[in-house]
């Protein structure tokens, strides 16, 4: 009678654990009323979900029926027994073709950008994120195992978006972030973020008709984000060090390589649309214990702070942690993503032109990136 009750026991547990596997089902939320002519049909959002957990999740909300859909991907891609994977880290669109960068999951996922569909995996190790010009994709990767002071210098994986094959790859700095494209140069913002004592400070210059490094462009150390304007500028910004160097921005003058100006800001992310960028800092400081949260607003034309939010109703209050950032591109609209606890779903806003809120709906995990998809 105990060995059967024994081994009743451990078919419930194996069938309970067989339960916790299965991927969370889509979820649908209807937000606003349907705009079956909406040129801008909706956007993605990865939500990075918590490293070593498999928790990356898709979600996508559409205009043209005005519902906000929560895990699409498990539902899209039912065989693939992780789900999306492991920290989605970024995402994009380019032509038909949906691009989810994953970064412990060592892969950039293809999907169509109309279903959600896998149309191929591809594998880059440590990958980070993702940018588009003239039929390929880059994609800026760490290489080495996640945290290891002695991984090798990056790369930046150059993609064909027809055969979606690596062609070529080019060595930059220690871990790098985010990357634009302006001219024939691809610009790549060097991190070094594995060795706190040894940061890297530097943009990597990439001439893209050879594919290799011609310029290093001194900025500031533990360097992530990167942005172009219309102008030829870039806003690199740097993290500091967490204790004693605070966090800035940086704007570089693409026509001479070269550092033209600071913003005495910190600025975690931000979103450059027409002559606005919009930027929100959540600035972790070890010596206070704590992050300090700020929003604001640049004029890149002039290259001024503006004396103006983007947020004027009271709500960035209730945001914990601001985690992403985009601009609706017709409507101006802005939309906001909090990451909460990091542990529990997030949440996104969406701010009429006059920073009043217009609307939120619960997200996956760490909601942090967009993509536009267009009709």
């Amino acid at each position: 009678m105990r060995i059967n009750t024994i081994l009743l026991i451990l078919a419930l547990f194996t069938l309970s654990c067989r339960k916790d596997l299965q991927p969370i089902p889509e979820q649908q939320e209807v937000i606003l009323p349907p705009d079956p002519d909406a040129a801008v049909k909706g956007f993605y959002i990865v939500n990075e979900g918590n490293m070593n957990m498999n928790k990356a999740s898709l979600d996508y909300f559409d205009y043209t029926t005005g519902i906000y859909r929560r895990n699409i991907y498990n539902k899209q891609n039912p065989s693939v027994v992780k789900g999306l994977g492991d920290v989605g880290n970024d995402i994009g669109v380019y032509g038909s073709k949906l691009y989810v960068v994953v970064n412990v999951s060592n892969k950039v996922e293809v999907l169509d950008v109309h279903t959600g569909k896998r149309i191929k995996q591809i594998n880059i190790t440590n990958c980070r994120y993702v940018t588009f010009h003239n039929g390929k994709a880059y994609v800026s990767a760490y290489l080495g195992t996640v945290g290891d002071p002695n991984a090798p210098n990056g790369i930046v994986a150059e993609i064909d978006t027809t055969s979606l094959s690596e062609i070529r790859r080019v060595d930059v700095g220690r871990q790098p972030e985010e990357m634009a494209i302006v001219g024939q140069k691809l610009y790549v913002a060097n991190s070094g973020g594995y060795s706190p004592q040894k940061y890297e400070r530097t943009v990597s210059v990439i001439d893209l008709s050879s594919f290799r490094v011609i310029k290093e462009i001194d900025v500031a150390i533990n360097l992530h984000r990167l942005k172009a304007d219309q102008y030829g500028d870039l806003y690199v910004t740097s993290r500091g060090d967490y204790y004693d160097i605070p966090s800035r921005m940086f704007v570089i003058d693409t026509r001479t390589d070269q550092v033209k100006k600071t913003f005495n800001i910190a600025v975690s992310n931000l979103v450059i649309d027409g002559d606005i960028a919009y930027y929100y800092g959540s600035e972790w400081s070890y010596n206070e214990g704590r992050f300090t949260v700020t929003y604001g607003m640049i004029n890149v034309k002039d290259e001024v702070l503006l004396d103006k939010q983007f947020i004027t109703d009271g709500t960035e209050k209730s945001i914990t942690i601001p985690y992403g950032i985009a601009v609706h591109p017709l409507t101006k609209e802005v939309l906001v993503t909090d990451a909460t606890n990091y542990v529990s779903p997030g949440k996104l806003y969406c701010f009429d032109l006059n920073g009043k809120k217009k609307w939120s709906v619960t997200t996956g995990d760490i909601p942090a990136h967009f993509a536009f998809v267009y009709q």
